[in-house]
C-alpha cells in the first residue's frame, strides 16, 4: 500500500494538536507588519496577532507561499518515499494564489509531479482544515487516493459555513468596502455576516445590527439551511477568544445534537483580513 502525505497551508488554522497527531504538513503564508515579517503560526502566534493588531498604524500585508516552497516540501516526501502519494489541499483559488503556487511546484517535478495531487478546496480557514482532518484520517485507516479525494469532495458540497465580523474597519482597509460605508456601519453597531459562494469567493450576506442579534442570525441561517439535518459536526474559529467560540457552540446546542466539536484559532493571514472579535462557524453533516 502506497503512503499517503497531506500537504495544506497555514490558512487551514487547524489546531496544532491535530496536525501533530495526524502527522499533516503546514507550509506557512507570511505575514508582514511594515518591514517585520513572520511565518504565519509559527513566529508569531495569534495570541501575539490579536494583541499587536488594534495598535497597528497600517494594515498587516500577506504574501502566499512560493512555488519553490512547495517544490521543496513535495521533492523531500516523494525521495523519502519515492512510492507515496501526496494531497494538498489549500486555500480558495479565488482568495489566494496559494493553489497556484503548489499547483506550479507540482509541475516542476515533471514525473514525479504524477503522484501529487493539488485540490483548490474554494474556501478557507477551517472551511477547508475539516477536509484535510478527514484525509488524514482515512489515510489512516487504508484509503486510497481516490477514496480520499471523493470524500473530501463531498464534505466540501455539504457544508455550511458563515464568519461574524465584529468590525467594519479591516474591510475597510483591505479595500472590501468604502471608507464612509465603514463608519456609518460602525456608528450603527452594523456586524456583517460573510460566507464564501460556489466559487469559492467571500460575499456578504447579511448586515445585522448588535453582535446578540448577529448570532441569532447565524444560527437561523444554519437553521434554515440544515432542515431536516438533526446531527451536526461543528467547528468554531474565533481570535484568540475561545470563550466566544464556547458560547456560540452552548447556543447552537440548543438546534442541533452536536457529534464533532471543535474550537480553533483564526490564525495571523486570515485574521488580517477580518480582524479581532470575528467568528467563523463551519458545520457539516455528522
Amino acid at each position: 500500500m502506497n503512503r499517503i502525505i497531506i500537504v495544506t497551508d497555514s490558512t487551514s488554522d487547524i489546531p496544532p494538536d491535530l496536525v501533530l497527531a495526524y502527522g499533516i504538513i503546514v507550509v506557512p503564508l507570511t505575514l508582514m507588519f511594515g518591514e517585520e515579517s513572520f511565518r504565519d503560526n509559527l513566529d508569531m502566534t495569534p495570541e501575539q496577532f490579536y494583541e499587536r493588531l488594534p495598535r497597528s498604524p497600517q494594515l498587516p500585508t500577506t504574501s502566499q507561499p512560493s512555488p519553490m516552497e512547495y517544490l521543496e516540501v513535495y521533492r523531500k516526501y516523494l525521495e523519502e518515499y519515492p512510492d507515496a502519494r501526496i494531497l494538498s489541499y489549500h486555500i480558495s483559488s479565488g482568495l489566494s494564489g496559494t493553489y497556484q503556487s503548489a499547483l506550479l511546484a507540482k509541475s516542476m517535478l515533471e514525473e514525479q509531479g504524477e503522484a501529487i495531487t493539488v485540490v483548490d478546496t474554494l474556501s478557507a480557514s477551517y472551511g477547508f482544515g475539516f477536509m484535510v482532518i478527514e484525509a488524514a484520517r482515512l489515510s489512516v485507516e487504508g484509503k486510497n487516493t481516490e477514496q480520499i479525494l471523493e470524500a473530501t469532495e463531498r464534505m466540501r458540497q455539504s457544508r455550511k459555513l458563515y464568519f461574524l465580523v465584529d468590525s467594519l474597519e479591516y474591510l475597510q482597509k483591505g479595500g472590501r468596502i468604502g471608507r464612509a460605508s465603514a463608519i456609518l456601519g460602525t456608528l450603527l453597531n452594523i456586524k456583517p455576516i460573510l460566507s464564501i459562494d460556489a466559487e469559492g469567493i467571500i460575499y456578504a450576506v447579511e448586515k445585522v445590527r448588535g453582535r446578540k442579534k448577529a448570532v441569532a442570525r447565524m444560527i437561523e441561517l444554519f437553521k434554515g439551511e440544515l432542515q431536516g439535518v438533526d446531527k451536526i459536526n461543528v467547528a468554531v474559529g474565533h481570535t484568540a477568544e475561545p470563550a466566544s467560540g464556547q458560547e456560540f457552540l452552548r447556543e447552537l446546542q440548543g438546534h442541533f445534537k452536536l457529534e464533532e466539536q471543535v474550537l480553533t484559532n483564526i490564525g495571523p493571514v486570515v485574521g488580517s483580513h477580518v480582524g479581532n472579535g470575528t467568528l467563523a462557524v463551519f458545520i457539516w453533516p455528522a
